[in-house]
């Protein structure tokens, strides 16, 4: 299930403009996460890109 929230938010990334990459997106332990962020850490696989990846389920954002 996690490789198809993965695989939908870089597909959603891929869509997303150049000049909207930068705004904030998720707030994952008090810290704030761009687009930008978010795609390195999700698309990196990391701890953080799973905890990002979730709270933009909750906020509906994928």
């Amino acid at each position: 299930m996690n490789n198809e929230k993965r695989a939908k938010f870089l597909r959603i990334f891929a869509n997303i403009p150049e000049n909207l990459r930068n705004d904030i997106i998720a707030l994952v332990d008090d810290k704030t996460y761009t687009w930008n962020t978010a795609y390195l850490e999700i698309k990196d696989d990391t701890s953080l890109g799973k905890k990002i990846l979730k709270a933009l389920e909750e906020n509906d954002i994928i």
